[in-house]
């Protein structure tokens, strides 16, 4: 009986504590489990910067244009006679005078042929000179009856022919005079040196380039504009551009628009007289907007619209969830100096939506707003 008892009681104390670790295991799972049903789920918390309210404003209608600044005048200097480059006394950066004297051309090629060509006019003066005396004497022996009428002609026609001959030996001598002038290389405007093509001692041959010049007073953007965009474009219409290395915005106007299409892209080049500003130079880039008028239209901050998608769409607030909600955009414009873009359907007006800020974030997640829910501030165009 003692020997039973002192087996049984282990066995009792063994079950004793299966029990109570059983039990508190359903009571762990119950407590899980009401839990798992009270606790509400998890969502995003967004500030109140995060949350734009679809709304009509004023958007203007820009077209976007880009490209390189240009010097409206510019001239190129180059070799109208083939000869050595004697000296060039102006380098790259070099301001310059309308006329200045930049460098010269060895002459003494054009020198020898214009001693020729003095020398052939001279020798065919005087054979001018001979034929008109002969001349002068047929006509009196033709009057006295000494020669025939016949000898007159000839003497008529040689001395034509002398005054012909003339005329030729003198055009020689302008153009050998002229190939001398064109050896000194003189400036045909005022600006800067842009490059400088040739060192003195290289030979150089007919239209070959030797200096460039440009004005800086007067710059240029030339842009490509799509054929449906011409017809709002106006002379004279304002536009705002941003230039490498220059920090502040850079005012333009459109000056010319050209008649033709170009012949590749049937874009059609319009010219935008740049405002005068220091630092500006030819080549460097620019892009900007023109404003080409302005419309009464739903709109968002372009950032606010994603593009992940096969259609764009906005993460609509609905219910307090992210929904994302297809939308047709339409026009473009700048607004406080950031792209919004037209809401044409898919949002009525009062609609919140995330903005970009929010990042990232799944169709139907939860969302609260961890401020009092005011939509982001709308800048005034």
């Amino acid at each position: 009986m003692k020997r039973t008892l002192k087996w049984l009681l282990p066995l009792l104390a063994v079950a004793l504590i299966a029990a109570l670790i059983g039990r508190s295991i359903v009571a762990r799972k119950a407590e899980q489990a009401r839990a798992t049903v009270t606790r509400p789920a998890s969502g995003l918390d967004l500030a109140a910067s995060d949350l734009i309210d679809v709304r009509a404003i004023d958007l203007p209608r820009t077209l976007e244009i880009s490209g390189g600044l240009k010097a409206v005048h510019s001239a190129v200097i180059r070799a109208k006679v083939a000869a050595e480059v004697k000296e060039l006394t102006v380098r790259e950066g070099d301001a310059v005078k309308a006329g200045q004297v930049l460098g010269r051309l060895d002459s003494a090629e054009v020198d020898l042929k214009l001693r020729q060509a003095e020398q052939t006019a001279s020798s065919t003066r005087s054979q001018l000179e001979i034929a008109r005396r002969a001349l002068e004497n047929n006509r009196a022996l033709v009057a006295q009856g000494f020669i025939s009428p016949t000898a007159l002609e000839t003497s008529i026609s040689t001395e034509a022919g002398a005054r012909f001959t003339l005329g030729s030996a003198q055009a020689a001598v302008e153009l050998a005079r002229k190939a001398r002038a064109d050896s000194v290389l003189t400036a045909p405007i005022a600006g800067l040196v842009a490059q400088r093509l040739v060192q003195p001692g290289e030979r150089v041959a007919i239209d070959a380039k030797l200096i460039e010049i440009v004005d800086l007073s007067q710059l240029e953007l030339e842009a490509a504009i799509a054929p449906e965009d011409v017809a709002a474009l106006e002379i004279g219409r304002a536009a705002t551009l941003q230039v490498d290395g220059i920090a502040r915005p850079v005012g333009a106007h459109v000056a010319r628009i050209n008649p033709s299409a170009q012949s590749g892209t049937r874009s059609i080049m319009a010219y935008l007289a740049i405002d005068s500003q220091p630092g500006l130079r030819q080549g460097l880039f620019a892009k900007g907007t023109i404003e080409l008028g302005r419309k009464q239209a739903l709109a968002l901050p372009l950032s606010a619209v994603r593009i992940d998608q096969a259609q764009p769409y906005v993460m609509q607030v609905q219910n307090d969830k992210a929904v994302a909600t297809p939308v047709r955009v339409g026009e473009r414009g700048i607004v406080g100096g950031e792209p919004w873009v037209e809401i044409a359907s898919g949002l009525a007006a009062g609609a919140r939506v995330l903005a970009a800020t929010a990042g990232q974030i799944r169709d139907g997640t939860p969302v609260r707003v961890a401020a009092p829910a005011v939509a982001a501030s709308m800048p005034r165009p």
